[in-house]
């Protein structure tokens, strides 16, 4: 994996982990008013008991839980495949499409439904790119999570949790035969690829591993409307996004090195710059640890950028700046524009 590459995926990491350090429930007191909750789960009181000291705090751990799931499902996952892939979440509006292939599409739809055909992507893609050329009218509005385009193709994929509901394979194989239907009127020259895509196997006993016949057994209605090769599973999704192998296994390994009980403190340490004088090596140890490469750079090249800074005010502003900003983003402009001064300190150290 490349090493800017790398370093994103690791921000993306530093910054779920930072924003759930900062609403883990340390105790009780701030708790929502859950009175169903704790009324139901007093029927659970011994068994919750053998592990968990406070219902209230168990309470509090269980949303605490839910917002991680959101966080991986909603951004984390998502921006790294697009990271990986150079892609980016996008929207297509005022779309066409021939009424011909909304007929198609339509009698396809019918047909999954009724169990009167099973779902094959090659006869299904020749149906709706050959359908009866007759009056364009406008395509129902749809999205992909990841988007890419090349040359010879457009890519699309739609991220999904690991069990779905079984009412959103539907919807969903409506929407993918609406969208290359529409992507192909647009341009017709290329291939158009639509996936599902999920980022894990929750079945297989191996963390990186996937069984995608089990997969399909998972949730009803999933063999109903999808052929296997429009879903993309654990490994087989990253791969396909870095066109690496081992790509999953390399991402589990980035957070697992940051992702330590001290990390909070290697955070604020790294967070505050005085620490650089303070404590270089540990700081360079940090960065390098995290994958904080262009950082890593400015340090290396420290004593002569700030000598550089006397005459530069905004180097010099940037310097004191912290890595990352209230909301726990990275700051790339800073880190950009340092990076910027290291190239005239290299012009100068030449003549």
């Amino acid at each position: 994996m490349e090493s800017l590459k790398k370093e994103r995926i690791s921000l993306e990491v530093i910054k779920t982990l930072k924003s759930r350090f900062d609403n883990f429930p340390e105790d009780a007191s701030d708790n929502r008013n859950a009175p169903f909750h704790e009324a139901f789960l007093e029927a659970f009181r011994v068994k919750i008991e053998r592990n968990v000291t406070d219902i209230p705090i168990f309470i509090s751990l269980a949303s605490w839980m839910h917002g991680l799931n959101t966080s991986l499902g909603e951004s984390f996952f998502e921006h790294v495949a697009h990271i990986l892939c150079d892609g980016e979440k996008r929207k297509f509006n005022r779309m066409m499409i021939d009424q011909g292939q909304q007929s198609t599409i339509s009698n396809i739809m019918a047909s999954l439904k009724n169990n009167t055909r099973i779902p094959n992507l090659a006869t299904e893609n020749n149906e709706i790119f050959s359908a009866p050329n007759t009056t364009l009218v406008e395509a129902p509005n749809f999205s992909a999570d990841v988007y890419y385009e090349e040359e010879n193709r457009l890519v699309l994929i739609e991220l999904k949790t690991v069990k779905p509901n079984s009412d959103i394979f539907k919807e969903q194989k409506s929407k993918f035969l609406n969208g290359k239907a529409a992507l192909k009127n647009r341009f017709p020259a290329k291939e158009i690829l639509f996936y599902l895509g999920f980022p894990f196997d929750p079945l297989h006993h191996e963390k990186c591993g996937f069984d995608k016949e089990r997969f399909f057994d998972y949730s009803i209605d999933f063999r109903k409307y999808f052929a296997t090769e429009e879903v993309l599973l654990a490994d087989e999704l990253w791969n396909f996004l870095s066109q690496e192998e081992g790509t999953m296994e390399e991402l589990l390994s980035i957070i697992n090195i940051i992702a330590t009980p001290n990390f909070m403190d290697k955070f604020n340490f790294i967070n505050e710059p005085a620490n650089i004088d303070a404590d270089q090596e540990r700081y360079k140890n940090i960065l390098e640890d995290w994958f904080l490469y262009r950082d890593l750079t400015v340090i290396n090249n420290y004593d002569n950028i700030r000598r550089y800074s006397e005459g530069h005010r905004n180097v010099q502003r940037l310097l004191s700046q912290n890595l990352f900003d209230l909301n726990n983003k990275y700051k790339e402009n800073r880190i950009i524009t340092l990076l910027e001064a290291i190239n005239p300190l290299r012009a100068e150290t030449n003549e």
